[in-house]
């Protein structure tokens, strides 16, 4: 079995983050995502995955969100099979794989160049692969903006300097006629605190982004319009996860305000 060796800085490092989650998640008796391909892809880096001190609440929040988006990606490509989905900030994640899209999707994963060759190596599919750095809209140009797009943004908002994610989801909404935008929002408070959380401290990372309104996207002059905001602590699959975190979830649940802290599903149509 041939072992891949990622050269990545500390932002493109967080995708083996995630994929170390995913993989975690499959290994599990009963797991949220069952992300299988995850797993064997992991198993193929020569990484010190360890050192990442991943903790199960990482792993069960990260299967969770990841199970989510893959059910709006798919009820969207179901609704419109002609649409072209763009993954922002792909990393290694195998959402194409577990979607399956059609034959009449475009599908194209976009991250920094580095790990577009990475992805290429370790993790072939039949999407377009582009390598782009996001706070530019130049790589906008090789994509056809004729049709409907899902857009995804898994983990990307944190990561975005100062009001950058604002800029490109302009960008994004005036290319295309119509389409979605879903990501996984964080509050300011969650992504000031994901600095001191043990996972990105150890790998140095200063995480910043975040807003406290899900409607504050609206605001953006992006042609948002929120259209459902789901709030993971009340996720059926929380009945899995395991004791004392399961108490401790529904506990949070009761709490909007602070249920927001946490995991929640955005999504947006434009």
């Amino acid at each position: 079995m041939h072992r891949w060796q990622p050269n990545l800085g500390l932002i493109q490092e967080t995708l083996l983050l995630t994929l170390h989650a995913r993989a975690l998640d499959a290994g599990q008796p009963s797991p949220i995502l069952g992300d299988t391909l995850s797993a064997d892809l992991a198993g193929t880096i020569d990484y010190d995955f360890g050192k990442l001190k991943v903790k199960p609440n990482l792993v069960l929040t990260t299967a969770l969100r990841a199970k989510k988006l893959d059910g709006v990606v798919r009820a969207y490509i179901a609704a419109h099979p002609g649409c072209v989905v763009l993954d922002l900030g792909c990393g290694l994640d195998t959402r194409m794989f577990r979607c399956d899209p059609p034959p009449g999707v475009d599908w194209y994963d976009i991250d920094f160049p580095e790990v577009v060759h990475l992805r290429s190596e370790c993790l072939p599919g039949r999407s377009h692969l582009v390598g782009a750095d996001l706070t530019s809209s130049d790589w906008l140009t090789a994509i056809p903006g004729d049709r409907p797009a899902m857009i995804v943004a898994e983990g990307l908002l944190p990561f975005m300097p100062g009001d950058s994610f604002q800029t490109m989801t302009r960008a994004l909404t005036g290319h295309f006629p119509s389409g979605e935008l879903a990501l996984n929002g964080y509050t300011r408070f969650a992504a000031w605190a994901m600095k001191y959380h043990p996972t990105i401290k150890a790998l140095g990372i200063k995480a910043a982004q975040g807003f406290d309104d899900p409607h504050e996207p609206e605001s953006w002059d992006a042609g948002l319009e929120l259209i459902e905001e789901q709030i993971l602590t009340r996720a059926p699959e929380i009945a899995r996860f395991p004791q004392p975190l399961r108490a401790l979830t529904r506990l949070t649940a009761r709490s909007t305000a602070l249920s927001r802290q946490g995991a929640r599903i955005l999504r947006y149509r434009f």
